[in-house]
């Protein structure tokens, strides 16, 4: 499908800190905003990959300039707000495990942002939807976590606190290399600061990831980001989905059913993803089952920081 010229008409530009790329440009850099939708990288609504010079912010030929993915979707009430959240923070924020955000264009009843490009799409595609022979392997698991987990830390460490808030497997997204990048920054919020030991807010997200502090009292830390980073740990760990209706009733909810089996050793292998066959060195494993039990605490302060958990995986990837 595409989207005519006529179809979003020239508007205001929002007071927004990015670049501005004009329509025109996007336009032609996407072949008239062609649909693509072959990655699952799309955040928001309609899906085109163009190419675009980063240096002049115009149209360039396939194949040279920068490959962008084009996402646009209408503006209005909450999205307004969380659109702006998107590209604020993004636009702030420049990290390798952090996606680019190239710009935006701003078009009366619409928004494009321009990201840059990441072919391999979403964990969530890997690791439930592909096929037995394109499974992840162990080595591929680790720098995915090893990634993610730079990725908070700096934004717990930045110079005030931003957490993420909706941090899920779909949020990581895979490069050539498979090297993870975190997108989907529409609900981060700033954490905490002076003698605040926690942001109250509503509670938004998936809520089958959230720490239960913050589903039971809406109270935000970036301990509530490390609960949510240790779910989408346990996933990559049994290939198992978060909440899965299509298990047995007791086996529903991956965290309740895979805690007992975090514990030892010789019941972690039970629940392992049986698509790795057994390759993966069995002690780090259990490193990654023991730093996943602390971080599921339900007492936020006895979990460990974003940092401390990076320390870990970082001795593991090395």
């Amino acid at each position: 499908s595409r989207i005519s010229s006529n179809s979003i008409s020239r508007g205001a530009k929002y007071s927004i800190q990015a670049e501005h790329i004009e329509f025109e440009e996007l336009k032609k850099a996407t072949k008239n905003f062609r649909s693509y939708s072959d990655s699952g990288q799309a955040a928001f609504g309609h899906f085109s990959k163009g190419w675009i010079d980063e240096n002049t912010l115009t149209a360039s030929k396939p194949g040279f300039g920068t490959a962008v993915t084009v996402d646009i979707w209408s503006v209005g009430g909450h999205q307004a707000i969380k659109l702006r959240k998107e590209i604020n923070y993004l636009y702030r924020f420049r990290h390798p495990n952090i996606v680019k955000l190239i710009g935006y264009c701003s078009e009366e009843n619409y928004m494009i942002l321009v990201y840059e490009f990441i072919p391999k799409g979403n964990l969530d595609h890997h690791l439930f939807r592909g096929s037995h022979d394109q499974t992840l392997p162990w080595v591929a698991r680790i720098k995915v976590a090893v990634d993610a987990a730079r990725a908070l830390a700096f934004l717990h460490d930045y110079e005030y606190p931003v957490i993420h808030r909706s941090f899920n497997i779909a949020d990581i997204l895979l490069d050539g290399e498979f090297n993870a990048k975190l997108c989907n920054f529409s609900l981060a919020t700033d954490g905490p600061t002076g003698n605040r030991t926690h942001v109250s807010t509503q509670v938004v997200g998936r809520v089958r990831y959230a720490a239960p502090e913050y589903v039971a009292r809406g109270q935000l830390t970036t301990k509530c980001d490390v609960y949510r980073f240790v779910v989408v740990l346990v996933e990559l760990l049994t290939g198992r989905k978060s909440l899965d209706y299509k298990r047995p009733f007791n086996e529903c909810n991956l965290v309740d059913w895979a805690k007992p089996y975090l514990r030892r050793k010789k019941t972690l292998s039970r629940i392992m993803d049986p698509k790795l066959e057994g390759r993966f060195p069995h002690k780090e494993a259990y490193t990654a089952a023991t730093i996943a039990l602390q971080c599921l605490s339900q007492m936020p302060e006895q979990r460990p920081r974003m940092a401390e958990v990076l320390v870990v995986f970082e001795q593991m990837n090395s």
